[in-house]
C-alpha cells in the first residue's frame, strides 16, 4: 500500500499564490510517476501536472503551464505543486496521486493510469 496526504489548500486571492504538498508514505519504493489532478463540483477529474519519480521529467496541462510548477524532494517522499497567478477556474479539489510501473504511458495523464489517491485539499480562489 502506498498512503497519500496532501496539504496546504486555502483560499487564495486572484492571482495569488500557493503551494500544496503531498506525503508519501508505504511502498513508496514502487512509485513510478506522481500526478496533481483537480477536480470541482459538478466536474470530471482534470489532469493538472505529473513527475517521473527517477530523473524528475515533468509534464503539465495546457491551464497549468507557465503558472504551476511540480517538484519533488526524494529524502521526504514528498511532490509538490507551487501554484502562481491564481484564477477562479483554479478552484477545485486538488488531489495527489501515485502510479505503479505497470502504468499504461510513460506519461500517465488519465485518472486510469494511476493506483493510489490522497484525499485531497481544497483551494479556493476568490476573484
Amino acid at each position: 500500500q502506498v498512503q497519500l496526504v496532501e496539504s496546504g489548500g486555502g483560499l487564495v486571492q486572484a492571482g495569488g499564490s500557493l503551494r500544496l504538498s503531498c506525503a508519501a508514505s508505504g511502498r513508496t519504493s514502487s512509485i513510478y510517476a506522481m500526478g496533481w489532478f483537480r477536480q470541482a463540483p459538478g466536474k470530471e477529474r482534470e489532469f493538472v501536472a505529473l513527475i517521473i519519480w527517477k530523473g524528475g521529467i515533468t509534464y503539465y496541462a495546457d491551464s497549468a503551464k507557465g503558472r504551476f510548477t511540480i517538484s519533488r524532494e526524494n529524502a521526504k517522499n514528498t511532490v509538490y505543486l507551487e501554484m502562481s497567478s491564481l484564477k477562479s477556474e483554479d478552484t477545485a479539489v486538488y488531489y495527489c496521486s501515485a502510479a505503479l510501473p505497470s502504468a499504461s504511458s510513460w506519461f500517465p495523464k488519465t485518472p486510469r493510469d494511476y493506483d493510489y489517491w490522497g484525499q485531497g485539499t481544497q483551494v479556493t480562489v476568490s476573484s
